[in-house]
């Protein structure tokens, strides 16, 4: 189904709930005026038939005139067959309506999702996500069917009102008056419904953060016996939840019931006035039978008053959530800022020489340059400014990072988070990332990274399906695969945060040799207080509270820097360790088995890198 979206979604008005449900109106104006009049057709033609029949009856039935009689039923048949073609004309514009809005949410959702880039995790859980898209954007989309049967039902209305007129005053007043009263007596609980929706919607949003956490850490928790004591707790906020969606039914229950029963007890009312009217001779048994057929078909445009009201009162709730997840605003340094985007700086030609004054570090151009830290966050925080996923004052060369445009940063220094995502595909789809990459590239890559055992133990090699977030993957096996996805981008600056941190000593110190060896001339940072790793830097930063305390070689540190000697040593009896318990090997780490993995053998040199 083709939607105004192929063209792009437009930008959101997301001043306020009321303000983005509108923008998705008049983002689609042709659209909903077209099923704004074939709806208000279509109500209108409801109110038809009572009249045709009415005058059936008294012009041609009762005074027994055969040919009026059958020229009424043609008008009726004929009203018939066009209340057909509106009915189905009104449903398709008004389905097209609502994917068109959905569409155009789920769009606007992901273009934000991307602009966030990295800031999203500390800005939004992945559980408000997850029911913004799963349940949010469906709610506002239903919200749009007002704009079709909603703008017919007020039409209708005023049709009934004036036909009534024709057939007694006092009828006419009782539905004049009727009506509005059946809207006051559903507007508390409207009110209601949106306050009790409104908890319900976070407190799911909550639970379903928790879950994916749970999900994710599984593994984790089994090997720390804490599954339990987060299930307990998932268990008593799933109960929290119910209870929550108990109060949000009972009041639906309501809203629904009386979208049905006051509708049917006010047609009741109108019919029995106007049966005692005819009882005593104030209107013919033809008006009689209208004002039946009036109260009848006046019974669809105010259960869609109801069923509009509440659908408009969920529709606010969920949009709410939309809005606040647009106003979110990426870092500065993000691309957000005037200089960020104006490209004012110069882009540095050549490899130049990054600094970060908030830590004091410099990152000399085609060196190895290792942080370590006894709080991991600190040299992390560095490798975020480094790399322009935090506003600062860094630069490279002599021009600030933030004055760059940011497209081009992207382009030239990578940072290769040891928790970024692993997207669902084949194993060369995950690790190739956008571009296509060549058999020899892959295979050096593997190599550097020590990751030809996941290609040998999966079915079919390379070809093999990766789960989302390799789940079908032990903790050290992803950790690899991304380290080969950073060195297959090859990028002038590679940032890599705790590459090592998963894998047991045997496999680190290959890796160490190998990335040292494959990234020769290649500006690369790495965080870690590994020994393995760090005796393999050109240079090592030693940070203390965020700042450099001393800088050397890891040998010159080790004799010097008694802090540095000490949290080093904690690094070496710690080690690093698998997931699984295992090195994730099983074979020499310094060499390559040409017999057992033929097709990814290639010599590794420094042209290669």
């Amino acid at each position: 189904m083709r939607t105004d979206t192929a063209r792009g979604p437009g930008i959101p008005d997301h001043r306020s709930a009321g303000r983005y449900v509108w923008w998705l109106v008049v983002s689609q104006r042709g659209r909903v005026a077209a099923g704004a009049t074939y709806g208000s057709l279509w109500m209108v033609g409801l109110m038809l038939p009572p009249y045709a029949l009415s005058r059936a009856i008294d012009e041609g039935l009762v005074p027994g005139r055969m040919p009026v009689l059958l020229g009424w039923v043609a008008v009726l048949f004929g009203v018939g067959v066009a209340n057909a073609w509106l009915a189905v004309m009104r449903h398709r514009t008004m389905t097209r309506i609502r994917m068109d809005a959905t569409f155009r949410t789920v769009r606007v959702i992901v273009a934000h999702t991307l602009r966030l880039g990295a800031a999203l995790p500390h800005k939004v859980t992945a559980g408000e996500v997850v029911t913004i898209g799963i349940g949010d954007v469906g709610v506002i989309s239903q919200t749009l069917t007002m704009t079709g049967p909603g703008v017919g039902g007020v039409l209708a209305y005023g049709v009934v009102a004036v036909l009534l007129l024709t057939v007694s005053p006092l009828l006419a007043g009782v539905v004049l008056l009727g009506v509005p009263l059946l809207a006051l007596l559903v507007g508390p609980l409207l009110g209601r419904l949106q306050g009790a929706e409104s908890r319900y919607r976070e407190r799911q949003s909550g639970l379903a953060a928790r879950l994916t956490d749970l999900v994710g850490g599984l593994r984790v928790l089994n090997g720390l016996g804490g599954k339990d004591v987060f299930a307990d707790r998932h268990r008593r906020e799933a109960r929290a939840l119910r209870d929550e969606g108990y109060r949000v039914g009972a009041v639906t229950s309501w809203v629904q019931a009386l979208g049905v029963g006051l509708p049917t007890l006010f047609l009741a009312a109108v019919t029995w006035l106007a049966a005692r009217m005819a009882a005593q001779g104030a209107i013919t048994v033809g008006e009689l039978v209208a004002v039946y057929g009036y109260a009848a078909a006046l019974v669809v445009p105010v259960s869609f008053f109801i069923e509009g009201g509440y659908d408009l009162t969920r529709g606010l709730v969920a949009a709410r959530r939309v809005v606040r997840f647009l106003r979110l605003e990426p870092p500065a340094a993000a691309g957000t800022g005037d200089a960020a985007g104006s490209g004012a700086g110069d882009v540095p030609e050549a490899a130049s020489v990054l600094r970060d004054p908030a830590s004091g570090v410099e990152v000399v151009p085609g060196l190895l340059t290792a942080l370590a830290a006894a709080r991991p966050g600190e040299s992390a925080a560095v490798v975020d400014r480094l790399g322009r996923f935090a506003d600062s004052a860094a630069t490279w060369g002599a021009v600030r990072l933030d004055e760059i445009p940011l497209p081009q940063v992207r382009d030239r220094i990578l940072v290769a988070d040891n928790e970024a995502d692993l997207f669902a595909g084949t194993l060369r789809e995950v690790v190739g990332g956008r571009r296509d990459r060549t058999e020899e590239a892959i295979g050096r890559a593997v190599r550097t990274a020590l990751a030809e055992d996941i290609v040998r133990g999966l079915p079919d090699g390379l070809d093999s399906a990766v789960e989302a977030q390799g789940r079908n993957l032990s903790g050290g096996q992803r950790q690899r695969l991304r380290l080969v996805r950073a060195l297959l981008a090859d990028p002038e600056v590679l940032l890599a945060v705790e590459p090592t941190s998963a894998v047991d000593a045997h496999t680190e110190a290959g890796i160490a040799a190998r990335l040292h060896r494959a990234r020769a001339g290649r500006t690369t940072v790495v965080t870690s207080t590994s020994p393995l790793l760090l005796d393999r830097a050109d240079r090592v930063y030693y940070l203390v509270d965020g700042r450099v305390a001393a800088v050397g070689s890891h040998r010159q540190l080790l004799a010097e820097q008694p802090g540095y000697r000490r949290l080093v040593a904690r690094g070496e009896d710690e080690g690093g360790v698998d997931e699984d318990g295992t090195d994730g090997s099983g074979e020499d780490l310094t060499g390559t088995d040409s017999a057992t993995y033929p097709r990814l053998e290639a010599p590794v040199t420094k042209e290669d890198a």
